[in-house]
């Protein structure tokens, strides 16, 4: 009976561990923390995203960096394959919009529950409050790990599913690629990603906890064609912006050398165009023809938007709207088709849901997940250069990535 090595019990590790337990092996899960799945808890607020109904064309166009990669692993344990195994594993699920898939308690202690009960099932040998210090290496083998107290535990492969540097209090904190590189492996620069952006001066400040739906942004360097373009919902903070639409954004914007003098553009009313926007200000405008301009507004907007979108626009807004002219109405609409917000920086992995970055998947097999610098030794998960757009897809690649690594290093693929 073959024996595997597990390092890290997040998402991938515990996917990897079942995995590799399905097979008939005797495995050993290394947890630091003292339970499985920290950062899995927290995810999606705490309802946890497990993934994305969308079709696979859909699972392929989400993800950001290296989706060839992922072919095996995504159709070898698809979106539909992972939904079957949490239903069979007693954790019923639902889909809301956007195709993201929830468990129907909205509890992410179910997802790990669920994880838990087939990590029992298959046998594995979970040792909590442990860490790892380096791989164990016989004739250019992995042959098992060293462990934080210097004791050894010999295997017949390891996989690695440390995770990344996202969420530090999570114990996320690059254990995992200090051993890949001492494994001769090299890295793709890390980052923060799905974060949340700052912008410079305080219009998001002031509408701090407001929450819009259906906006369209666009991120460009000054005066370039945009590098990203998205629609959905997004947050204005204390510091700037965020919400799964900015998060998304904030994929493309890590993933740039040049940074500097990068604008987003809010488009407030995507629904509408310049044109059917100045018929709904006109109608608005008729109705309210001798109140203030301030007074005018809310049917089109929050009432704690208004003053910021008026202060934006230069128009006075104790002006009575007959009084305003078509000039500055025009003005208005324009204003509101793009509303140009000066990025400053992102958050730091404090506040990343992923890490951008990561082990060069040029040095690992993609139909098998095992290192092409050291044999027996397998990656799963944030560890590696993979990231995709929020709503299920990054723990679709955890899912994929952990179970074909299982699978791999016991012997069945």
């Amino acid at each position: 009976m073959r024996k595997i090595i597990v390092v890290g019990g997040g998402a991938a590790g515990m996917m990897a561990a079942v995995a590799a337990s399905a097979q008939g092996a005797r495995v050993v899960l290394f947890e630091k923390n003292e339970k499985l799945g920290k950062k899995l808890f927290i995810t999606g607020k705490g309802r946890c995203n497990v993934t994305n109904a969308c079709d696979m064309e859909g699972l392929f166009r989400h993800v950001v960096t290296n989706a060839k990669f992922l072919y095996s692993a995504f159709y070898g344990f698809d979106n539909q394959s992972v939904m079957a195994f949490f239903e069979n594993a007693g954790c019923p699920l639902k889909i809301e919009r956007g195709e993201r898939v929830f468990p129907v308690s909205d509890h992410s202690s179910d997802v790990i529950r669920a994880l838990a009960g087939q990590l029992k099932k298959g046998g594995v040998d979970i040792r909590l409050h442990t860490g790892v210090r380096e791989l164990l290496r016989q004739e250019e083998r992995a042959a098992g790990v060293v462990l934080g107290d210097g004791r050894s535990e010999k295997a017949d492969a390891v996989i690695l599913a440390a995770g990344g540097l996202s969420y530090p209090l999570t114990g996320s904190t690059g254990d995992g690629y200090r051993m890949a590189v001492e494994a001769g492996h090299s890295l793709k620069e890390t980052c923060p990603s799905l974060v949340p952006l700052e912008v410079e001066g305080d219009w998001c400040g002031r509408m701090q906890g407001l929450s819009l739906r259906n906006v369209s942004a666009a991120l460009a360097q000054k005066g370039k064609k945009p590098f990203y373009q998205g629609f959905g919902e997004m947050l204005f903070t204390h510091f700037g912006v965020s919400g799964p639409l900015i998060l998304s954004a904030s994929s493309y914007y890590a993933a740039r050398k040049d940074r500097g003098d990068t604008v987003l553009h809010l488009d407030l009313k995507p629904a509408l165009t310049a044109e059917q926007l100045d018929r709904r200000l006109l109608r608005d405008f008729e109705e309210n023809k001798n109140r203030q301009f301030k007074n005018a507004l809310g049917g089109l907007f929050p009432a704690r938007l208004i003053p910021v979108i008026l202060e934006m626009s230069g128009v006075d807004e104790e002006k009575k709207v007959h009084e305003i002219t078509r000039a500055e109405r025009t003005g208005f609409v324009r204003l509101i088709k793009d509303v140009e917000l000066k990025i400053k920086g992102a958050r730091d992995f404090r506040e990343a849901v992923i890490t951008k970055g990561g082990v060069s998947v040029k040095e690992v097999n993609p139909s098998t997940m095992e290192s092409k610098k050291l044999s027996g030794l397998y990656f799963a998960g944030e560890i590696l250069d993979l990231d995709a757009l929020t709503g299920g897809f990054n723990l679709q690649i955890a899912w994929s990535t952990g179970w074909l690594a299982g699978k791999s290093a016991a012997g069945g693929a």
